[in-house]
């Protein structure tokens, strides 16, 4: 297929290069060109602009770090509506907003143009190896039609129902994450100060009924200072005001994911909304004058792919 990719941050970059693997025809646009010269450099073709994209492909698909940024490259000056002809699709990658992305998908089926949502979870490294788990949202005949492209990105693809829904449950696995790696840090303050060694505490805790996700992957990097997860305080900050949004909006009282995200307003305070949100256990080891660090652990979670072999893709209903 022809396919563009417009937004090449940590998630995008190696979206756009595992389509070019699979030997798909690949246009890009970032606003930073600098971040489109490695894909050029295999065989992707630049585009000045999204519009650009549209006109060249038969699917665009947007990893955008926010809500503002989708909407402005779809419906913005030179946007994807202008480029995009009937029979197109649109398929949105990032963590969206489930009205917001319900509303952009009614402007371009004015123009025969299909919407599918399909946000990913699993982190970066899962992203570089085509093991991240992808959620799709929207016409169950149009995604089935396209399911070969979400098996060339993903792992595991849950196709999850109607439009919106998918962003819904990508909002409730950030935000369970979020949860989790300030969970994580104060599990290894305790242990560090009961006098455990926190390379043994983590092999524990991994065979224990404390695991998670979080705890074997993003956690580690606590552990060898580094914080290096790939994702800031300003977007975690970003998709938990969703979380908190939808709660509101569904009157579901979100007592633990409102203290967590205050823990990220103070992580943002003190080291900068671009820094790896992961440092918000560095404000816990500031508190305590105790790092936490332990021998063996990779500095970033990309060393985890050695360890980690490509998965089966499938697909779930």
């Amino acid at each position: 297929m022809r396919i563009g990719c417009v937004g090449l941050g940590h998630i995008g970059h190696h979206l756009a290069a595992n389509l070019l693997a699979a030997g798909h025809v690949v246009t890009v646009h970032d606003l930073d060109r600098g971040a489109a010269d490695e894909l050029v450099a295999v065989g992707a073709a630049w585009a000045v602009s999204p519009a650009a994209v549209a006109r060249v492909s038969d699917a665009v698909i947007t990893c955008l770090p926010s809500v503002a940024a989708a909407t402005k490259v779809v419906a913005g000056a030179n946007g994807l509506l202008e480029g995009f002809a009937p029979g197109a699709l649109w398929i949105e990658m990032g963590t969206n907003d489930p009205r917001e992305i319900v509303r952009l998908a009614g402007l371009l089926a004015e123009r025969g143009v299909d919407t599918l949502e399909a946000p990913v979870t699993g982190g970066v490294h899962n992203a570089s190896s085509g093991t991240i788990t992808i959620l799709v949202g929207g016409d169950e005949e149009v995604f089935r039609s396209h399911e070969s492209v979400f098996r060339t990105l993903g792992g595991r693809v849950f196709f999850v129902g109607a439009l919106g829904k998918a962003s819904s449950i990508k909002v409730v696995s950030n935000m369970l994450a979020f949860i989790h790696i300030a969970a994580s840090a104060e599990a290894f303050m305790l242990c560090k100060r009961s006098g455990v060694d926190l390379r043994l505490a983590w092999e524990i805790l991994r065979a224990s009924s404390g695991d998670s996700f979080i705890l074997g992957t993003e956690s580690t990097t606590i552990l060898s200072g580094s914080y290096d997860v790939g994702f800031s305080f300003d977007l975690c900050l970003k998709d938990l005001g969703m979380a908190l949004a939808l709660g509101r909006d569904l009157d579901v009282p979100l007592d633990i994911a409102g203290t967590v995200e205050q823990l990220f307003v103070r992580g943002r305070a003190r080291y900068g909304g671009a820094a790896e949100y992961a440092q918000v256990a560095k404000l816990l080891e500031e508190a305590c004058g105790t790092d936490l660090r332990a021998p063996g652990f990779p500095e970033t979670l990309e060393e985890y792919l050695a360890m980690m072999p490509r998965a089966t893709p499938e697909v779930d209903a």
